[in-house]
Parts: C-alpha cells; structure tokens; sequence
C-alpha cells in the first residue's frame, strides 16, 4: 500500500478510501449490508493495508458509524486509522435535525463521537453546502470542534469553487481551521471539477478525496439502459438522474475497449484513470463484494499510458452540474 500526505497537510493516508456508505442497516437502503456481512470488508480493507475510512451521521442513520467505530476497535488501533465522518443531512424531523448551525455542528459531532466509540475523529467534514447558515458561523464553530480536540482536521465536500474559495478565505480572515480536504463528485463521466474545482484545490493544497469514481457502478459495467441487474443497480435512482446519457454509455464502451486490451475488469481502468489525475490523494471506494475490494486494490498497480488516457477522455462531453445536493 502506498501512503501519501492528505494536501499539505502531515497527515498519512493510503491511496484509497474505504467507504462506509454501504455498511449499515437495510432499513436505511435495501442494498446496505448489515453488520455480520459488514465486517468481513473492513478487516479485508485494514489487513491490504487501508487506513482511510469515510462514513457520514446519515448512513443508515448512525449505524454505519456504530459498524465502523466496532471493526475498528476489534480490528486495529485506533491512533492506526484515519477515520472521517460528516454532517449535514436530516438526522431527525425536527427544524434544527440538519444543516451546518452552531447547534448541529457541536451536537452531531458528540453523536457520532458516541457511535464511533471515540473520542476524536480524524476529519469531520460538512457533506454539502449550507445555504440557510451563514459560512462564519459553521466555521467558526468546526475551528471550536477542533480546538477541544474532537477532530483533528476539516474537510468539505461538494459544493461550487466559489464557494470553497469564500470558505478559505474566511477561515483565514479570522484565522480559524482551514478546510483541508475536498469530497467532490469526479469520475470519467462525470469531470466538470477540471473546470474551477481542481485547480483551486491544487493551488490551495486541498487534498481531492472523490466520491463516486466509478459512477455508482457505472463504470464497473454493471449498468444499462433499463437500470442494471444488481439490487443497487435496479433501485438506484439518485444514479439515474445523474448519469445514462448516451455519452455517457460511449465513455463506458470505450473504457470497456481499453480494460480488454489490458485484460483487466474495468473497474480496475476506471481507478487508475483517476489514481492518475493531478491533487488526487485518496478515491473513496465502495464494496459490496470482495471482489470489488481485491480489484479496487490491484488497481493501485495499473499504469495506463499517456496515449490510453487521452482516449479514454476523448469522448467527454460537458455536464450540468451534479451532486450538489
């Protein structure tokens, strides 16, 4: 496993992110793994030698923290793993149960604090962008969450340039923790980050820690016109709004033609296009499968040549702006 710094911070992490998205309760989503089926990943993940996991207040609401929070105690040591959550989403029906307010930031990180069966978690992230809640007050308000040492660093995730721009500058105009890191949606058929995003975090030394690098199976092949065959695949919708363009069913033939000549699945062409780009510290990877976690690994050995990635770029057509919300 290779390591390396998260931006310009000190902080060590493994090339890929194991994400905790799917491990949970299939109350939350019908294609969640409960926890027996659960564990098996993490171990796998930790033993590969992934220190890196993410997980949000929202996956299954909590259970997905409890889950991870449990294998990390059985299976590692706690000072060993990198662990980020977030915070943003609905975690309860009433009017303060969201949102990025001083009251939600310093109740949903002693929540999920609670869950993880820590005392501090590595990186506490906002998972979207605020716009009922002026950004001082949300900064202000991690800086504080920093400072008891309840977290060790920020990050954000998706959200417009312009908007981390603000945040940087803000945090530096009132000298408070800086956002270290950025969660954005980037992937081969998805790659409007290039525009504005990317540069900004390269210029700012932010890490990139993309969600989605494969498109939400997309990419992986298991999806068609119709949906798909896996469980996900068939009551996926969020994916259905943002992807089966007809280009971007062309990009994924052309990813297809490039994983055969390496004779390699094409999940495995798909992370090593992105494990290539510019800023990237750490895709976060989803597995529902131990295949998908053996394969995700093997592709930290994949190097695609100049040539193979301008084709498998060559058909990019522009998108509207996805995964705001």
């Amino acid at each position: 496993m290779e390591y390396l710094n998260l931006g310009k911070t000190g902080l060590k992490v493994s090339r890929l992110c194991l994400g905790c998205m799917t491990y949970g309760s299939k109350k939350w989503r019908d294609w969640v793994l409960e926890e027996d089926a659960s564990r098996p990943f993490i171990k796998c993940a930790l033993e590969a030698g992934i220190n890196f996991f993410d997980t949000a207040n929202m996956y299954s609401l909590g259970a997905s923290e409890e889950i991870l929070g449990r294998a990390i105690r059985d299976f590692s040591r706690r000072d060993e793993v990198v662990i980020a959550t977030k915070l943003f989403n609905p975690m309860r029906d009433d009017p303060n149960g969201r949102g990025l307010s001083r009251k939600a930031v310093l109740l949903e990180i002693d929540h999920s604090l609670r869950r993880l069966g820590t005392d501090y978690v590595d990186m506490y992230q906002i998972h979207r962008w605020d716009y009922s809640t002026p950004i001082e007050e949300t900064l202000e308000a991690l800086h504080d969450v920093v400072k008891s040492g309840k977290a060790r660093y920020i990050g954000a995730s998706s959200m417009f340039a312009w908007q981390l721009a603000k945040s940087l500058y803000t945090a530096d105009l009132h000298r408070w923790t800086r956002f270290v890191s950025m969660q954005n949606h980037y992937n081969l058929i998805y790659r409007e980050e290039e525009r504005e995003m990317i540069p900004l975090c390269i210029d700012q030394g932010i890490g990139l820690i993309p969600w989605s690098p494969l498109a939400r199976g997309f990419l992986a092949g298991n999806r068609d016109k119709q949906g798909g065959e896996t469980s996900r695949a068939k009551t996926d919708e969020y994916a259905k709004q943002m992807y089966y363009q007809d280009d971007d069913f062309a990009i994924a033939d052309r990813l297809t033609e490039v994983a055969r000549a390496h004779g390699l699945p094409n999940m495995e062409i798909a992370l090593a296009w992105i494990l290539s780009k510019p800023g990237v510290s750490a895709p976060i990877i989803g597995a529902s499968k131990m295949q998908h976690l053996e394969e995700a690994l093997h592709a930290l050995s994949v190097k695609l040549a100049p040539e193979e990635i301008a084709r498998l770029e060559e058909l990019y057509q522009p998108h509207r702006i996805l995964g705001h919300s």
